[in-house]
């Protein structure tokens, strides 16, 4: 009796343990099927290998990986017009290096794709502070008042002082009673920064500004010429507001005897604006502005300058702690002096 429970207690009990396998058969069965109806296999079920397009409205990409070497030969579409956290140019140069399967893809499906890659590598703080930046910008340029001085000045036909020789349309921000602001921003913010990396041309010695906006657009002005700054350090602010084009080209540093002299390679520079973010240099970069080619911008530009040093400069003949080409000129001039010395060496017999 005993032997034949123990005999049905295991037979209950393989009866028990076939039944699970069958349960758990029929489980993976129902979502492989489950799984079949959300994503067809690829293929039109004729054994062709024709893909059918998916029913979702999202485009289903296969190889999402990014290319390591952009591809030169495709064109990128623009993305001037995109409000994000990250420079228009920066999705362009991203495009190249998108998976063959993204590159004919609608531009908003590449714009995601994109996005979604850059969100990685900015962390969440980081883009709180984007945000933050992007709206105080906006709240400055809903109250800009050089639209409204300039109505002003039209209406009453009050003269004022250009921005510069150079620029026809902005505004000289002292006459805003803004003298003391701009002086503050010098001390405060601008000293600091160009004490440490323009020493050489007076950046520790700032002790007046000339500070102004600039405008650049249809019936404004579009381009500025090649250049340099009655100043000793130049800081450039992009205000905005929609544009395109307008880029910074610079060719090198140089003093006022090599002030037209040729630009070497490694002396090319090229830098795009974008609003809300600034440039510092040297007033004696050489630079200019490419044309704006559509819509509207606004330019704060303030140039610091030092007394001391445009005396001292007067008493100089070396600017080869700055300028480029008399650096490029000391060099040959050590490299010649090298060569006679070596050859006057040689002829008196050394070895």
């Amino acid at each position: 009796m005993a032997r034949w429970r123990l005999q049905s207690r295991g037979r209950r009990h393989r009866l028990h343990m076939k039944g699970q396998g069958f349960l758990r058969r029929s489980w993976f069965a129902e979502l492989r099927h489950k799984r079949e109806r959300e994503d067809p296999p690829a293929g039109n079920g004729k054994g062709n290998g024709v893909t059918v397009p998916p029913s979702v409205s999202k485009p289903l990409y296969g190889d999402r990986r990014l290319r390591l070497n952009p591809n030169k030969a495709h064109k990128p579409d623009k993305y001037d017009d995109v409000q994000s956290e990250f420079d228009p140019s920066i999705f362009s140069s991203l495009e190249r290096h998108l998976p063959p399967s993204l590159l004919e893809a609608p531009r908003d499906s590449k714009l995601e794709f994109m996005r979604e890659i850059l969100a990685r590598y900015l962390p969440e703080g980081e883009r709180a502070r984007v945000q933050r930046h992007k709206e105080y910008r906006q709240r400055i340029m809903s109250a800009y008042q050089v639209e409204n001085f300039e109505k002003w000045v039209n209406a009453v036909k009050f003269k004022t002082m250009r921005p510069n020789t150079m620029n026809k349309f902005g505004a000289v921000l002292d006459d805003f009673g803004l003298e003391a602001m701009l002086n503050k921003l010098m001390e405060e913010f601008i000293c600091p920064f160009s004490r440490v990396l323009f020493p050489e041309v007076g950046g520790s010695t700032l002790d007046s500004h000339h500070g102004f906006i600039v405008e650049y657009g249809k019936d404004k002005d579009i381009k500025l010429d090649f250049h340099v700054d009655d100043s000793e350090v130049t800081l450039n602010v992009c205000l905005g507001k929609q544009f395109s084009g307008g880029e910074l080209f610079f060719r090198g540093v140089r003093c006022d005897q090599h002030v037209n002299s040729e630009t070497q390679l490694e002396e090319i520079l090229e830098y795009s604006h974008v609003p809300g973010q600034a440039v510092l240099h040297r007033g004696r970069h050489r630079h200019g502005a490419r044309p704006t080619t559509s819509g509207h911008r606004i330019n704060l530009l303030l140039w610091c300058r030092s007394s001391a040093f445009r005396e001292m400069k007067k008493y100089q003949k070396d600017f080869s702690s700055w300028c480029g080409e008399c650096q490029r000129e000391k060099k040959v001039r050590q490299r010649q002096c090298l060569d006679t010395t070596k050859t006057a060496f040689l002829r008196m017999g050394g070895p």
